[in-house]
């Protein structure tokens, strides 16, 4: 894909690609996100991409991820759960507003419909990320919530369209 001045290819990670792809989740949470939350929701979502246990989903192939490259540089990522739930989704800075974040949304939805037949796909927004959700076609499943001091509102996108 061309956006611009740069180009980039999305396609599923590879295994090798596993730490730099959460450390780009860790960095942009860190930026965009943690302030929206108290200090003990940080340490969830900190917990949740360090534990090993998804990690070895990932491996097995249980825990699916793509990527955007450019430059043989991760710039973005996108992971699903349960083949139907976007866990994790996160551009560099410096890509932001480039239409990479719909590009992930767009490659993930049409692999979960192609080849996996799923018709809606969730995801629990962040704040920060809402507004994101909606433009993308995502509607609200209900208002917001704090689990764990993760915030988030439920979402839901209908894939008859994609």
């Amino acid at each position: 894909m061309t956006e611009g001045e740069f180009s980039y290819d999305i396609r599923m990670a590879y295994m090798d690609e596993w730490e730099e792809s959460i450390a780009l989740a860790w960095k942009t949470f860190l930026q965009f996100e943690a302030e929206d939350y108290e200090p003990k929701g940080v340490r969830s979502f900190e917990n949740f991409i360090t534990d090993n246990t998804l990690y070895r989903m990932f491996i097995m192939g249980a825990y699916q991820m793509f990527v955007a490259v450019s430059n043989h540089k991760i710039i973005g990522m996108i992971t699903v759960r349960s083949n139907s739930h976007i866990s994790l989704l996160f551009v560099d800075e410096k890509y932001h507003r480039r239409g990479i974040g719909k590009a992930l949304i767009l490659r993930l939805c049409g692999y979960l419909k192609t080849e996996l037949g799923v018709d809606k796909v969730t995801v629990n927004a962040s704040p920060f990320g809402v507004e994101f959700y909606h433009r993308v076609g995502f509607w609200d499943l209900g208002v917001e919530q704090t689990v764990d001091g993760i915030r988030y509102t439920p979402m839901e996108i209908s894939l008859d369209g994609i």
